[in-house]
């Protein structure tokens, strides 16, 4: 796990896809710079603009801190410039419209309309310069009668239908782990960024990206929309087992759980061998797919009592050997020192001048001529402000007075 190499400046030179663009981030907290990050590990230059004073939420979000930053921060905050400036003021606007007319990419994540009374909604930077690709991500879109409702991946993932599926029968819905309102948000924006670039390389234009969370959570539902579609039922919390293919769930060993995956009759078959279960793989109740879903509430005890004889490596070893699917539920802990992962670089390290060496989850697209990379810690608060302010030509002295000013 090497520390990534950076110049004195601070940063190593960007060498991947996206190198050469630049993208205004006007995001906070999470869908928007998830984004962001995934622009600027593919070598796109982020200016990252933050509330002087104050900055990103999520720099006061914790603990754990190390050594005063946040350590929610600084997950998703890798490989950007933050400088601190305050649009609402006159020459923080006339600054920031000055980093836009350099950009090709300009990103917020504000409820619909907020950026609109200070011109620098879609319409109004779409005319003063054509090429610049917009995306927007916001709770429930920018059309609707729902439009204006602000956007919590808590409440999305329980409007979007997620926590209806996701927890055991007789209990309450459960939020996922992770904020993957959010997360998808930030990945379908990012794609439609793309998507965007691809179609200016023909048209010479730019275009509006939409992204709502409550799409994008929708967008989830994939074969829980069908079974809805085909019989009109929705689906119920189901604990951890598969609406269509059994058996796929948890069960418990004599010393931990492991996820199984019998995704079809053949894999069936062969778990029997293996589990000295021959004679259900005989039985027409559970001969197909099918009979299997159909016949879960008889099968699932058989299988679960014979599990626990035996401890989870024995097990795995052995539906290993035999080639059917099967896994440990581990802890995080577990995961980030996983010996698959090291050799695949999803766990990084970077110096950064306030924390030391900082942690961080690897890029995980993998691409052979222009991989991403991690070259930049996450910023301090306005770290870059001085640096990225010179570049649109102000000296040191008009720096000082729109900072005295409250501008930057």
């Amino acid at each position: 796990m090497a520390v990534m190499g950076t110049t004195p400046g601070g940063e190593g030179p960007r060498r991947g896809p996206l190198a050469g663009l630049t993208v205004v981030d006007l995001t906070r907290v999470l869908s928007g710079p998830y984004c962001t990050m995934q622009l600027a590990d593919m070598g796109a230059r982020v200016i990252k603009i933050e509330r002087p004073g104050h900055g990103d939420d999520t720099r006061g979000w914790g603990p754990p801190f190390v050594q005063g930053e946040s350590a929610y921060f600084m997950s998703i905050n890798r490989n950007k410039e933050s400088v601190t400036l305050d649009f609402k003021h006159p020459d923080g606007r006339k600054l920031l419209d000055e980093l836009t007319a350099r950009a090709d990419i300009f990103v917020e994540n504000f409820r619909p309309g907020t950026l609109d009374a200070v011109g620098f909604d879609y319409g109004s930077l779409q005319a003063r310069y054509p090429r610049l690709i917009y995306a927007s991500i916001s709770g429930f879109g920018q059309n609707g009668p729902e439009r204006d409702r602000p956007g919590y991946d808590a409440v999305v993932q329980g409007e979007g239908g997620l926590m209806s599926i996701t927890g055991s029968p007789d209990g309450p819905g459960y939020r996922l782990g992770v904020a993957i309102g959010d997360l998808v948000s930030g990945l379908y924006t990012a794609q439609g960024i793309l998507l965007a670039l691809v179609a200016r390389e023909r048209t010479g234009r730019g275009q509006y990206v939409d992204v709502g969370m409550l799409d994008s959570v929708a967008s989830l539902l994939t074969y829980q929309a069908g079974i809805y579609f085909a019989t009109g039922t929705p689906s119920t919390r189901m604990g951890n087992r598969h609406p269509s293919i059994v058996p796929y769930e948890v069960f418990e060993t004599r010393d931990g759980d492991i996820v199984l995956a019998v995704g079809n009759d053949d894999l069936w078959r062969r778990f029997c061998r293996v589990a000295g279960l021959e004679a259900l793989a005989e039985d027409a109740r559970f001969a197909t797919n099918r009979d299997r879903v159909l016949n879960y509430e008889v099968l699932r005890p058989l299988i679960a009592q014979t599990f626990v004889d035996r401890s989870r490596a024995d097990w795995l070893a052995a539906l290993g050997d035999a080639g059917v699917p099967a896994g440990a539920v581990r802890d995080v802990g577990q995961v980030l020192t996983d010996e698959q992962l090291l050799a695949r670089c999803m766990v990084e390290s970077v110096e950064h001048p306030t924390t030391g060496v900082v942690r961080v989850l690897g890029v995980p697209v993998k691409l052979s001529d222009t991989p991403g990379a991690i070259y930049r810690p996450p910023p301090r608060l306005g770290e870059h402000t001085g640096l990225v302010l010179q570049e649109l030509g102000l000296n040191p002295t008009r720096i000082e007075e729109l900072r005295q000013a409250g501008a930057i």
